[in-house]
C-alpha cells in the first residue's frame, strides 16, 4: 500500500538529498563541521536546544524537504577534528534526530575577479600584464573579466596558426623582433611606393607608427621577452601599404582590398573617410567590385574577410555615413574602454556588428592598447578604433584556425551569436532585443567579441544556407519634411514570398533614400521592421551644415533586425532634431532585404543550451514547425473548398 502524499513527499526529499550528496560531492573533498540534519516531527522546535547541546553555535531550518535543519559551528575557520567526528556520532545516538547528513566542501570561485598569476597563460614578454584587452585583471582601473576572452581560446589551443592577416595602412616594420617570424612577405605589398616592400616611410613625429601598432596587436610573436602578445600570436601578418601618399584614388584601394585574395585570409582596415562629423562617403565603383569579387572569389570561393573600424568622430559623427564600415560585405567593430564605458570619440550607428576595446578613459599611461612600435620600440599608448579592428581580425584568426571552411558569412553569423554584453555601458543607448531575442546595442553592436566562445562553436560550424537578396518595396514619391512633424512612410512586404528569392531569415537590411534639407545634418532618420524592432538609421550631427547634395541613393543599414522574419510592415520615420526650424524632401525609399530562405542555426550543434545559438534554434524550430502547420491546414481547407 503506498502512503500518503506527506510521506512520499519527506521519503522522495531524502532519496533526492541522499542522490545529490552522492553525486555532487568531489571524491576526495574535505569533510566540514557543517552538517545536514533531519529531525522527527515533535522535535522540530527543538532545534536550537539540540544544536548548542551537542557543540554547534545553532540550526537553521531549510525552506526545502521535511524537517531539515542546517547544523552549523561556533567557527567556521576551524578544520574538522576528532571531536567533530564524536558530536556528530553523538547527534545520530540521539532519538530526536531522524538522520545526519555530513556536509563535503568543495572549491568554488567568484566570476568577474581574475588574478593574473591564476591563469594558466605564462607569457614571458614585459608588456603582457599591461595588455588589460586580452586578459583584464583589473589593471589601470579596469573592470577585471571585461575582455576578449583569449586565454579560453589559446588554451584550447588555438593562436592563428596557418592564418594570415593583412593591415591596410601606412606600412608595418616587418624588421622589428616581434614581427619578424610573423611576416609573410609573399602576401604584401606596397601601393604607395608600387615596390613590394611596405616599410613605414620616416617622419620625425613617427606620424607612420598606425601600422606597426595595429600588425602588433594581431600577431606579435610570444614568449620571445619583448613588447607584447598579439591576439593570434601564431598568425602570419602581411603588410598592404597604402595610405601615405597625399591623396588616396580608388585604383590604390581596389588594388589593396584585392591583393592575393588565395594567400589573405583576413584584411583589417583602421581608416575610412574624414571624421569631421560632416562627410559622407565610401567606396567607389572599382573599390566596390574588388570588395564584392572578395567575398565572393577570396580564399578559395569561400570570401575574403574584411573587418573595419567604425569610426573616430565621437558623438558628432554617425557611422552609417561612412560607407565601408557600413557596408554589409564588412564586418564593423566598435570600441569600448577598459571599464566597459563608450570611449569619447566613438561612432554609433546601426550597421555595428560588434566591438573589442580601445584606450581608457582615464589618463592612466597604462590605459593604452600596449602593442610594437616602429624600430624595433614598444608603445603603450595605442589607441581609437583603429586598435579595435587589429584586435577583431586577431579573435577571427582564432575562429579560422578552429575551422578553416568558414566563410565571410559564417564569421557575421559567428559574430552575433558569440560576442557578449558583458559588463559594456552605453550611457546614451539602451540595450534591447530584436524580435527573435536577440540583444544589441546601437553603439556596441551584439556586443563585445568572446574568443574562447568563438572558437568553441566554429568548431562545430556547418556552413550556413545560401544568401538571397529581395527588393521588398519601393516608395519614389517626393514626400516633405518639416521640421516638428515626421514623415512616416509605409512599406508592406512579402519579402518575395513564392519566388527564386524569396528571403525569409534576415542578415542585413538596406535601406536605400535619396534625400534633401535644408541642413542635413539635423536630419534623423528611423525605421521599423514588422517583428518591432527600431533602427536608428541616422543620428543628428550638428557639424554637417549641407543644404545642397543630401542623401543620393545612400544605402542605410542595419544589422539589428538580424534573424528576424521580415514579412510584415517596415516604417520609415524621418524628422529633424535641432533648435532652428528645417524643411526637406525625401524623394526615394527602397527596402533591401539580404538573407536566407531556410533557417540557418536549425541544423548547427547547440554544446551550451543557455547559448544565444540554443535560443535561437529553439525559435526557428518553433517557427518552422508552426508554418508547417498552416501550410498542412491550409492544404486540407484547399482540398474540402
Amino acid at each position: 500500500m503506498r502512503g500518503s502524499p506527506r510521506h512520499r513527499t519527506a521519503a522522495g526529499w531524502m532519496v533526492l538529498l541522499n542522490a545529490l550528496l552522492l553525486s555532487t560531492q568531489p571524491a576526495h573533498g574535505a569533510i566540514t563541521d557543517h552538517l545536514l540534519v533531519q529531525l522527527r516531527g515533535d522535535a522540530q522546535d527543538e532545534a536550537h536546544q539540540l544544536a548548542t547541546q551537542h557543540g554547534f553555535q545553532s540550526a537553521r531550518k531549510l525552506p526545502f524537504g521535511e524537517g531539515l535543519f542546517h547544523f552549523y559551528p561556533q567557527d567556521a575557520s576551524k578544520r574538522r577534528n576528532k571531536r567533530s567526528t564524536h558530536r556528530r556520532q553523538q547527534l545520530q545516538k540521539d532519538n530526536r534526530v531522524k538522520d545526519v547528513f555530513e556536509q563535503e566542501g568543495f572549491s568554488r570561485q567568484k566570476r568577474g575577479y581574475r588574478n593574473i598569476d591564476d591563469i594558466e597563460v605564462n607569457m614571458s614578454d614585459p608588456l603582457f600584464t599591461k595588455q588589460w584587452y586580452l586578459i583584464n585583471t583589473g589593471q589601470a582601473d579596469g573592470t577585471p573579466g571585461l575582455d576578449l576572452n583569449v586565454a579560453e581560446a589559446w588554451q584550447l589551443g588555438y593562436t592563428g596558426k596557418g592564418v594570415t592577416i593583412a593591415i591596410m595602412d601606412d606600412g608595418i616594420d616587418y624588421l622589428h623582433p616581434d614581427l619578424a617570424s610573423n611576416y609573410n612577405a609573399d602576401a604584401s605589398y606596397d601601393f604607395s611606393s608600387n615596390d613590394p616592400f611596405p616599410f613605414p616611410r620616416y617622419t620625425d613625429d613617427w606620424f607612420n607608427s598606425h601600422g606597426t601598432r595595429c600588425a602588433g596587436e594581431v600577431s606579435a610573436a610570444a614568449n620571445n621577452n619583448i613588447c607584447g602578445v598579439g591576439v593570434a600570436y601564431s598568425s602570419k601578418v602581411a603588410g598592404i601599404r597604402m595610405l601615405d601618399q597625399p591623396f588616396m584614388t580608388d585604383v590604390i584601394e581596389a588594388s589593396s582590398i584585392s591583393h592575393m585574395p588565395q594567400l589573405i585570409d583576413i584584411y583589417s582596415a583602421s581608416w575610412g573617410p574624414t571624421d569631421d562629423g560632416k562627410t559622407v562617403d565610401g567606396p567607389r565603383e572599382l573599390t566596390l567590385q574588388a570588395m564584392a569579387d572578395g567575398v565572393n572569389k577570396g580564399r578559395g570561393g569561400k570570401g575574403s574577410i574584411y573587418v573595419w573600424a567604425s569610426g573616430d568622430g565621437g558623438s558628432y559623427d554617425d557611422c552609417n555615413c561612412d560607407g565601408y564600415a557600413s557596408s554589409m560585405w564588412t564586418i564593423s567593430i566598435n570600441s569600448a574602454i577598459n571599464d566597459g564605458r563608450t570611449a569619447l570619440y566613438d561612432e554609433s550607428c546601426s550597421s555595428t556588428l560588434a566591438s573589442t576595446f580601445s584606450n581608457g578613459r582615464k589618463r592612466n599611461p597604462e590605459a593604452g592598447v600596449a602593442t610594437t612600435d616602429l624600430y624595433g620600440n614598444c608603445t603603450l599608448r595605442h589607441s581609437g578604433t583603429s586598435a579595435a579592428a587589429p584586435e577583431a581580425a586577431g579573435v577571427f584568426a582564432l575562429a579560422l584556425e578552429a575551422n578553416p571552411n568558414l566563410t565571410w558569412r559564417d564569421m557575421q553569423h559567428l559574430s552575433v551569436l558569440t560576442s557578449k554584453r558583458n559588463q559594456l555601458h552605453d550611457e546614451v543607448h539602451q540595450w534591447r532585443r530584436n524580435g527573435v531575442g536577440l540583444e544589441f546595442n546601437h553603439l556596441f553592436g551584439y556586443g563585445v567579441l568572446d574568443a574562447g566562445g568563438m572558437v568553441k562553436m566554429a568548431k562545430d560550424w556547418k556552413t550556413v544556407p545560401e544568401r538571397f537578396h529581395c527588393v521588398a518595396g519601393s516608395i519614389q514619391e517626393s514626400h516633405k519634411i518639416q521640421s516638428g512633424r515626421k514623415l512616416v512612410l509605409a512599406i508592406n512586404t512579402e519579402a518575395c514570398q513564392g519566388k527564386d528569392n524569396f528571403v525569409r531569415y534576415l542578415e542585413h537590411v538596406q535601406a536605400v533614400v535619396t534625400v534633401n534639407a535644408s541642413r542635413r545634418g539635423d536630419l534623423n532618420i528611423n525605421m521599423t521592421s514588422p517583428m518591432g524592432t527600431k533602427s536608428i538609421l541616422l543620428s543628428r550631427r550638428p557639424r554637417d551644415d549641407d543644404a545642397k547634395v543630401g542623401f543620393d541613393k545612400w544605402p542605410f543599414m542595419t544589422t539589428h533586425t538580424w534573424g528576424e522574419d521580415p514579412r510584415g510592415t517596415w516604417l520609415l520615420e524621418v524628422g529633424f532634431q535641432g533648435k532652428e526650424p528645417q524643411h526637406g524632401v525625401l524623394k526615394e525609399w527602397t527596402l533591401m532585404l539580404h538573407g536566407t530562405q531556410s533557417a540557418p542555426y536549425i541544423d548547427q550543434i547547440v554544446r551550451d543550451y543557455k547559448s544565444k545559438l540554443a535560443m535561437s534554434k529553439k525559435e526557428e524550430l518553433e517557427e518552422e514547425l508552426d508554418e508547417a502547420v498552416e501550410r498542412s491546414l491550409n492544404s486540407l481547407l484547399s482540398k474540402t473548398n
